[in-house]
């Protein structure tokens, strides 16, 4: 029974979303399908995974872009924001999700790099194109970060936590993209865009580390909304969930600021972001077991279990 409450919840997300919303849902799935594509004639064809010029990038711009679009349209039904406010932002985060991804998968097809290329005009106007986009990208997910702190009394306190932490990491994850962009263009208008090329892309361990916790965090109190606990016991497995990622998000944060490979770290940091794994690990395996043991509530998408 638990297991239809939970499918009878996903489905009100599409069945009870706004025009806008289910636009996003679509095209983050068309984005993922993209990925998908892309990584299956990498995975068959033996082209390179490496360098600027590798399919590899339109298949981690669609999978990732098209599961952030899917996720934001989902994380951003639960915060108090006006119908025309809520068409404008995710409106404007769609456009942006499909012109990134798009660009790319160009610049990838026509065989030179989609990012820091100034060779003719069409690449600078494609460069130029991708900064504003992703300076676009900071903007609404500040915009919608400092929405989520909010009141929302109709939310479940674990649901807001796991809201705003995620929001906060997404933040940090967009705003080093943006910092990877600005050094690279940096590089390439003093002249140097091999520079730009070899060490633009230093950070983005930490980019992809902190960027899906916005589905990570909310996901897991979702999930225990389903369980037959108290909101003190739930926010509690959140937290512990939440402090487990950070803590393996700073190990990854540390050996990118060092230049070092997570293999070649000291043994303490090793043990440190192991602990957070089993911590996350364990949060996660909580919650299932807590949603299979509970008996069968009436649920709402919003406020948990009546």
């Amino acid at each position: 029974m638990t297991t239809r409450l939970i499918a009878a919840s996903l489905a009100s997300f599409w069945r009870d979303g706004t025009r806008v919303e289910r636009i996003g849902y679509v095209v983050g799935g068309l984005l993922l399908l993209s990925g998908l594509l892309h990584l299956a004639i990498l995975g068959t064809s033996g082209a390179s995974w490496y360098g600027p010029l590798s399919l590899r990038k339109p298949a981690t711009f669609g999978l990732s872009f098209g599961l952030t679009l899917i996720t934001i349209v989902w994380v951003t039904s639960f915060l108090p924001i006006g119908s025309r406010a809520r068409t404008v932002l995710l409106g404007v985060f769609t456009v942006a999700c499909v012109v990134e991804t798009a660009l790319v998968t160009l610049q990838a097809w026509r065989g030179v790099p989609s990012h820091f290329n100034l060779e003719t005009p069409l690449d600078g106007a494609i460069a130029r194109v991708l900064a504003g986009g992703g300076m676009a990208l900071v903007a609404i997910i500040l915009a919608l970060t400092i929405i989520s702190f909010r009141a929302n009394a109709t939310v479940p306190l674990s649901l807001r936590i796991a809201i705003r932490i995620g929001f906060i990491a997404l933040l940090g994850a967009v705003v080093v993209g943006a910092l990877m962009i600005a050094k690279g263009m940096s590089l390439v208008f003093a002249g140097d865009p091999q520079a730009a090329y070899a060490t633009g892309g230093t950070l983005k361990p930490i980019h992809a580390v902190a960027m899906h916790a916005i589905l990570v965090f909310p996901g897991l109190a979702w999930l225990l909304s389903f369980a037959n606990w108290n909101e003190r016991r739930r926010a509690a497995v959140v937290l512990a969930g939440v402090a487990g990622y950070m803590l393996l998000a700073a190990v990854v944060v540390a050996g990118t600021i060092l230049g070092r490979e997570l293999q070649d770290l000291p043994r303490g940091a090793l043990l440190l972001f192991a602990f957070g794994a089993f911590s996350l690990l364990a949060a996660g395996v909580l919650a299932v077991g807590a949603v299979v043991w509970s008996p069968s509530t009436a649920h709402d998408r919003r406020t948990g279990p009546a």
